[in-house]
């Protein structure tokens, strides 16, 4: 039937100056139904698919929870603080003694001396410098969190990034081969006109400079899809296979700009954690300022020595000792004092920094949001440019077949269908992105505000595996 339809529009156009090529009134509709927002196999894989698995296998996340669970060891690092430290020592060796005693007599002996000790110590008061520690260690595990979740919104968001890009060249790729076949048969087309003397070699020279830039413009798509595959790779651990069109995540993004930048502020990771940084900070002024407080300790000892007297009045001793100690600093040469001031400095830089992130996060959310808007705008003057081209190439076709259109005008009509169609293919691949972009600046690009369907990886299993660990060298896997 289809072939039935061009063949009936080229007959009617044989004694026409400009015949449109048949080929080209078949190609525009199987590249309008194969562009970015076209059907796809069932088996595609989906946009939540590919996230699942940059979820579960990216490594520059998989680092960063690698990273998030050594921090989660600074807290029992400083509750060690309150516990016994204990220390066994054994020595043993050998001794030649020779003794000369008072009335002349020599007295000689090969000892055999060891001797063996447990010690233990433990802190009464350091000037709450443990429980500052222990506090201190536990806002920066909360910072960590917050920046793990920041990584997990950026990984995400090249995920997202990357499948629209792949999708979106393909369909470029696809538009630009079938522009070279409407190209190639239009000088065929005209080729055979001027051996038939109906146009001019100018004619001809102008299909042909049109397709050496039909060629060039699927070559430069061709390059950009093999990049952006590389890329998918990179992001994705995997290659490309067919994807299925994403849609825009309105559903979660705030209804107007006043309630993103509100998000933006409670809900943002960089904030938060910035938020912890300073309590952090703010602590380390107390931690600096606990030596210049007394310090109270105990200290208790056993110990079995044998063969260690030299006089060889003793063959065993066997000692116990418990001892309190209390130091109390008079002047250390400035160097707490320094150390103090020092913290204060950091306070107020993290501070200053907090504040900046926090302009950050609204500008960021601003940004987002009215670009988010743009691209809705740039959708529908994209999709009517396409319409509006479509209606005129049509029209220039038929008036080609009248006799009222050059060869060129075919060409430019058809090529500027095809720029329209570009940019509804980049505009609809930007519209994706920046709903995705949006939901970042706000700090809701997660896999459960994402709904996906993967084991979730909780920091807290991990740190409150590790948190009272008394002892033991296994590392759990925080699953």
């Amino acid at each position: 039937m289809r072939e039935a339809v061009c063949g009936s529009i080229q007959r009617r156009g044989q004694r026409r100056r400009a015949p449109v090529p048949p080929a080209a009134r078949c190609l525009f509709p199987l590249v309008i139904a194969g562009l970015f927002l076209g059907t796809q196999p069932a088996a595609a894989e989906t946009l939540a698919d590919v996230l699942v698995r940059t979820y579960q296998t990216n490594p520059q996340l998989n680092a960063e929870r690698a990273r998030q669970r050594g921090t989660d060891e600074n807290v029992p690092q400083a509750l060690s603080q309150y516990r016994p430290q204990i220390t066994a020592g054994l020595s043993a060796g050998l001794i030649g003694v020779r003794n000369l005693l008072p009335e002349g007599d020599l007295q000689s002996a090969r000892l055999k001396p060891w001797s063996v000790g447990l010690t233990v110590n433990q802190t009464l008061f350091n000037g709450f410098k443990t429980a500052n520690t222990v506090r201190q260690a536990e806002a920066q595990v909360r910072s960590g969190r917050e920046l793990l979740r920041s990584v997990e919104q950026s990984v995400l968001l090249d995920a997202v990034t990357v499948y629209a890009n792949v999708l979106a060249n393909q369909s470029l790729v696809e538009a630009m081969r079938a522009n070279v076949g409407f190209l190639r048969e239009t000088l065929n087309t005209t080729k055979r006109r001027l051996d038939a003397g109906d146009v001019t070699p100018t004619d001809q020279a102008q299909a042909e400079a049109r397709l050496a830039r039909g060629n060039a413009d699927l070559n430069a798509a061709e390059v950009t899809l093999a990049v952006s595959q590389a890329t998918f790779l990179q992001v994705i651990g995997s290659p490309p296979g067919r994807l299925a069109p994403p849609q825009p995540i309105d559903r979660l993004i705030p209804p107007n700009r006043s309630d993103a930048v509100a998000l933006s502020y409670r809900e943002h990771p960089t904030v938060l954690g910035a938020t912890f940084d300073v309590d952090a900070a703010q602590l380390g002024i107390s931690i600096a300022e606990a030596a210049l407080a007394p310090t109270v300790s105990v200290q208790g000892n056993v110990q079995r020595s044998v063969q260690t007297d030299t006089q060889l009045g003793t063959s065993r001793t066997d000692s116990a000792s418990i001892i309190g100690q209390a130091n109390i600093p008079l002047y250390d040469g400035g160097l707490a004092a320094s150390q103090v001031r020092q913290a204060k400095q950091v306070v107020s830089q993290s501070r200053l920094l907090l504040d900046r992130i926090r302009t950050q996060a609204e500008t960021a959310a601003i940004a987002a949001f009215v670009t988010n808007e743009g691209m809705r705008t740039a959708i529908t003057a994209a999709d009517a440019e396409v319409r509006a081209a479509t209606v005129a190439l049509n029209g220039v076709q038929k008036e080609a077949q009248a006799g009222q259109r050059t060869t060129l005008d075919v060409l430019n009509a058809q090529q500027d269908l095809i720029l329209a169609r570009s940019r509804l293919i980049q505009a609809q691949k930007d519209r994706v992105i920046a709903s995705y972009t949006l939901l970042a600046a706000i700090g809701r690009l997660d896999h459960k505000q994402l709904a996906l369907n993967t084991p979730d990886y909780d920091p807290q299993v991990h740190y409150h595996q590790v948190r009272d660990a008394w002892h033991g060298l296994r590392t759990p896997s925080g699953q």
